[in-house]
């Protein structure tokens, strides 16, 4: 075992300051060998000549003590030697040899002859930078491979063969701590493989099942994000099944100084998993809605109304109108709009949606161009039980804004719905699908174009089945799923978001925009990959247990109903649904009678108007069950 005690501990100051000290006699010795050919004249050499080494040695070894001691240049550890080390090194070493070019300036002056030939101080200063700055480095090195092979050594393969897979990879080498070593990039480009990068060999994606046996690989790490979410997925899968770690890079504009850091390679995340391609956005359309106008975006602290007012920002709005009840979530919003985005043009604004009096103050006090409409109760089982809630939320308050937003004048109004009110098995279901039905309605007035925009399950929202399944598996478990079959389409946040600014700009009014989802997910299924990407063991480290579908829950989620079909448009992922019209006066009257009977708070007589309205609202794993049953049969 290597026992150099600079490698176990920090080395003692005074035996830097004493190695660089040896360096500079021996710097300053070959300085005269190289310039005299090795063979020094014999005036260099005599004692009584004061030009002579006898005399040039003991002052180079005193301006380097005394610039050493004044700069503390052997005061750094030396393992962590890096470029500001180099520099610090130059700077000194540059002043020393300055000096001694002044002394030989000076004796010029008054012996008629200078101490040091100006050629062996060009000579000693190069070389003697060298010497140091390698002396560091090669004490670096050997603590480097000293740490590693002191611990086992985790083999990695790197998916990616651009400039971020390089700095990755020299990331991973750089640091001391981690043990990692690189075996081998991987790429799907053809013209990569069998070619070398940085010294190791690439090889097609295809390889992976041989290469993590060959190889004996611990830990894939993507560097590539625009690896297809198919390929993405198979490899993925592979890794699981031979227990080898995935990580994943954060964005490079989140690299700390522009710099990766090795703490900030992370591990996979679900939402990694399942994103997609980037949206193409037509950015003219979106502009002549936003452009120096003001955007009032309700239920604005919620994960997608924050994203919302988030991809506004680049649309240069004139003013946002941040509209919620969640205070602490306003100023945290607030506080990220100001530090992060330095961005000032937004008013928060708090209240309830249903408060008419509240609403009708931000109208006439701000006069909004568009309106993005965010703010719902979403969660099925809570809505199942305060149907009174639901209505007042999702129908009254969306009227009121709606209703105010013809009175203003307002150019467009967004509504942002659910895959849940197609067919509604739930409250909270058919309280959205009757928000879409006035607000189609209230279109035929011409005044403002209402525009419903209609998806599934956002990643990561508030609420998200992924919060919840990544809470428990961080407290060990079990992960919970309502049943083994259950299916559900998922969104990112800024992918859906940017869909609704899109299927705005295109909109003329009474469109219900329908959102390419892409596949259905099972949740169980899902519930295994996080598991899995979280480094546990299904059925040794964690439990899945399936608890049975909730309250007004469903097995699958549908985006039109059976008696809907979809209209392509110029967005491929962006359709329009075909849905049946209806007349404004008569949804009025239904819809006051339904908000009517809010303050008697009788769940089963708001939920039987709530069928009225919405005949295909038939309840599922529900005490409203009984209402069907007596519709069905003239009850």
């Amino acid at each position: 075992m290597i026992d150099i005690f600079f490698i176990r501990r920090n080395a003692p100051r005074w035996l830097i300051l004493l190695i660089d000290l040896h360096i500079s006699i021996f710097s300053i010795l070959i300085a005269y060998f190289l310039r005299f050919n090795f063979t020094i004249p014999k005036e260099y050499l005599n004692s009584n000549d004061y030009s002579s080494l006898y005399w040039v040695l003991p002052l180079v070894l005193i301006i380097r003590f005394l610039s050493f001691i004044v700069s503390r240049v052997y005061a750094g550890i030396i393992r962590y030697t890096g470029t500001r080390d180099t520099e610090r090194i130059l700077i000194v070493i540059f002043s020393g040899t300055l000096i001694l070019a002044l002394i030989n300036i000076i004796s010029r002056f008054i012996a008629g002859t200078y101490i040091i030939p100006f050629s062996v101080l060009g000579i000693d200063f190069l070389s003697n930078v060298f010497l140091m700055v390698a002396f560091r480095l090669f004490v670096k090195a050997i603590y480097f491979e000293y740490s590693r092979n002191s611990k086992q050594r985790k083999n990695v393969i790197i998916y990616g063969i651009s400039d971020i897979a390089l700095i990755t990879k020299r990331t991973l080498l750089k640091d001391a701590d981690s043990n990692f070593k690189v075996v081998a990039f991987i790429d799907d480009e053809k013209s990569g493989a069998g070619k070398k990068l940085d010294g190791l060999n690439i090889f097609s994606s295809d390889k992976l099942l041989r290469l993590l046996e060959y190889y004996d690989v611990s830990i894939l790490i993507f560097a590539d994000k625009n690896i297809n979410p198919d390929k993405k997925s198979h490899l993925i899968d592979i890794c699981f099944e031979h227990g080898v770690k995935v990580l994943t890079l954060p964005d490079v504009n989140s690299w700390i100084n522009g710099e990766l850091s090795i703490r900030q390679i992370r591990k996979f995340k679900i939402e990694d998993l399942l994103e997609r391609p980037p949206i193409k956005l037509d950015e003219e359309k979106i502009k002549r809605d936003t452009l120096n106008k003001v955007i009032l975006v309700t239920g604005a602290a919620g994960s997608i109304g924050s994203e919302m007012v988030k991809q506004l920002l680049r649309f240069n709005p004139q003013k946002i109108i941040i509209f919620d009840q969640a205070e602490t979530p306003l100023y945290e919003l607030e506080l990220e709009l100001r530090e992060k985005y330095h961005f000032d043009r937004f008013e928060i604004v708090i209240g309830n949606i249903a408060n008419d009096y509240r609403i009708r103050k931000v109208f006439e006090s701000f006069k909004p161009a568009v309106v993005y409409h965010a703010a719902a109760y979403k969660h099925v089982p809570m809505m199942e039980n305060n149907p009174a809630e639901a209505v007042r939320a999702n129908v009254l308050g969306t009227k009121i804004v709606a209703d105010l937003s013809l009175e203003f004048g307002v150019n467009k109004f967004v509504m942002i719905s659910t895959d849940k009110a197609v067919n509604p098995t739930n409250v909270m279901g058919a309280s959205k699908r009757i928000a879409e039905i006035y607000t189609q309605s209230l279109n035929s007035k011409k005044k403002t174009k209402y525009i419903t925009t209609r998806f599934g399950n956002v990643l990561g929202s508030n609420g998200s089945v992924i919060n919840r399944f990544r809470k428990q598996i961080e407290k060990g478990g079990p992960v919970t799923v309502t049943h083994p079959e259950i299916t559900r389409y998922f969104m990112t946040i800024p992918e859906a978001c940017q869909l609704v600014l899109e299927a705005g700009a295109m909109g003329s009014g009474g469109e219900i925009f329908v959102f390419d989802m892409g596949k259905s997910v099972k949740i169980a299924e899902m519930a295994k990959k996080m598991i899995q990407l979280s480094g546990l063991e299904i059925g040794k480290d964690i439990q899945i247990s399936f608890t049975g579908l909730r309250v007004g829950e469903k097995l699958y989620e549908e985006l039109l109903n059976d008696k809907e079909n979809t209209m392509p448009t110029h967005h491929p992922k962006i359709m329009i649904g075909k849905v049946k019209k209806y007349n404004f006066e008569e949804v009025s009257i239904e819809i006051n009678e339904l908000i009517n009977m809010i303050p008697n708070h009788d769940n089963f007589e708001i939920v039987r108007k709530m069928k009225e309205i919405v005949p295909e609202f038939i309840s599922q794993n529900s005490d409203y069950e009984v209402i069907d049953f007596e519709l069905k049969n003239g009850g």
